[in-house]
């Protein structure tokens, strides 16, 4: 078992570039430009911005919905049909409020917790036997802040929670080359640990 397919979810356009629920987003941006000659390149058969890649000497491509976050299973679904990805060689990539901003968790399999990107691919797919790469972004009450959550995730971090985000997901880019590889044991006791 190896990760053949790694989504980041988040919402397309200038005006949610730097929201909370972008985060997936900003892993695979930031995974594209560590690999070299990779680019994401609009593909309107997925309407996704698209790569294929190589890390750890094994083919993967990369994608992020341009669907908005409520309809990535479309693209994701698109995708994994087209090439023959199963389920299980794919990890998506999320903003999770139930962790504090600077945590990054990995799992497979479980309910979407209310995230509406996760609950369409799960539909799509069939099935919630996929990996994840949860990446805390808070949650509005453990931040004694008085918003909403849609209104939460649709707005950028403050300056000390970024910092904190950006540390998660270099720690989690650090990791991607063993989970690529199917070793999620070990790259859960790294992520989990650091």
């Amino acid at each position: 078992m190896s990760i053949r397919l790694i989504v980041g979810l988040g919402n397309p356009g200038p005006e949610y570039e730097q929201t909370r629920h972008n985060a997936g987003f900003w892993l695979v941006d930031n995974l594209a430009n560590t690999l070299p000659g990779c680019r994401l390149q609009r593909e309107s058969r997925f309407n996704a911005m698209v790569a294929k890649t190589s890390i750890g000497g094994r083919d993967v491509w990369l994608l992020e919905p341009l669907t908005y976050m409520n309809r990535s299973g479309q693209s994701v679904g698109g995708l994994a049909k087209f090439f023959k990805v199963a389920p299980d060689e794919i990890l998506v990539v999320h903003d999770e409020l139930d962790l504090p901003p600077g945590a990054a968790k990995l799992k497979k399999g479980g309910s979407s917790g209310g995230h509406n990107g996760l609950k369409d691919i799960t539909a799509a797919l069939g099935t919630q036997d996929y990996w994840r790469l949860r990446l805390g972004i808070g949650h509005p009450r453990t931040l004694n802040l008085q918003q909403g959550v849609a209104d939460f995730v649709l707005h950028r971090p403050r300056r000390e929670e970024q910092a904190l985000i950006e540390e998660a997901i270099d720690k989690a880019l650090r990791v991607i080359p063993t989970v690529v590889e199917g070793k999620m044991d070990q790259a859960t006791m790294v992520l989990h640990s650091a």
